[in-house]
């Protein structure tokens, strides 16, 4: 199995995770979507990450991807057992990858980190401002009211959970706190989840990723012992894709 994508991606870092849940095996090409070359577009032609090869099956999307991997293989389950439950969990998910996907990537990293890291401009302050005003307190007093006092969404640490905190540590990234005396449920679900040892696997090659040059970035991974592919997709120079914000 291959998963094509960076560790820093919240969308990669979501599906790392359920596939440790599952505790299955898999190599990395950990790219960013917008140094992938000419066979990446083919795989994803909205140019996005991550993108999942199982044989002779591949899938673009976080949410087909964990989605499949629930499906075909046993294991830990991703989703809770009652209707209602699931349902309310792939509405989290739907709400995580839509809207805090919008405010802690496109609106927060994205704007302080990855426009100026690619492609060597300053972010929309503006954007940074309103995401830092209005978006982000709304999409916290949201959470707040779903998200459980202690422990889990639903019986056991599950795709819901992780789809919610992925987008926090990019958020920490880029420099934001949730504060914990006006969210208190959220600071203390997102400092469990991160916590939990599906993200904490993955933490050491996030760092490596964040702190060396794309040069130098393949040799250190494998240096700290990632998985990488033989091969990779990526390109030395960035390519602007049909859904670049």
């Amino acid at each position: 199995m291959k998963i094509i994508g960076s560790y820093v991606s919240p969308y990669v870092r979501k599906v790392l995770a359920c596939l440790a849940l599952k505790d299955l095996t898999f190599e990395i090409d950990p790219i960013t979507p917008f140094f992938g070359n000419d066979e990446f577009e083919r795989l994803s032609p909205l140019r996005r990450i991550p993108v999942l090869i199982d044989g002779d099956v591949t899938l673009c999307d976080s949410s087909v991807i964990c989605a499949y991997l629930d499906e075909a293989y046993p294991g830990h389950p991703l989703l809770p057992a009652d209707t209602r439950d699931r349902a309310r969990a792939r509405w989290l998910e739907e709400y995580a990858d839509t809207r805090l996907g919008d405010v802690f990537i496109w609106g927060l990293f994205y704007q302080k980190f990855v426009h100026k890291a690619v492609w060597g401009e300053a972010g929309d302050e503006e954007r940074i401002a309103r995401t830092l005003e209005v978006d982000a307190p709304a999409a916290l007093d949201y959470l707040e009211g779903q998200l459980p006092e202690s422990g889990w969404l639903f019986e056991t640490f599950g795709l819901a959970d992780i789809s919610i905190a992925t987008y926090f540590r990019n958020a920490f990234y880029a420099g934001f706190e949730v504060d914990a005396g006006r969210w208190p449920r959220t600071a203390g679900f997102v400092e469990r989840a991160l916590a939990h040892p599906t993200f904490e696997r993955f933490l050491p090659f996030e760092r490596t990723q964040m702190s060396t040059n794309p040069e130098g970035r393949r040799k250190a991974l494998l240096a700290a012992g990632a998985q990488l592919t033989s091969e990779t997709l990526g390109l030395r120079a960035p390519r602007k894709g049909v859904m670049r914000l």
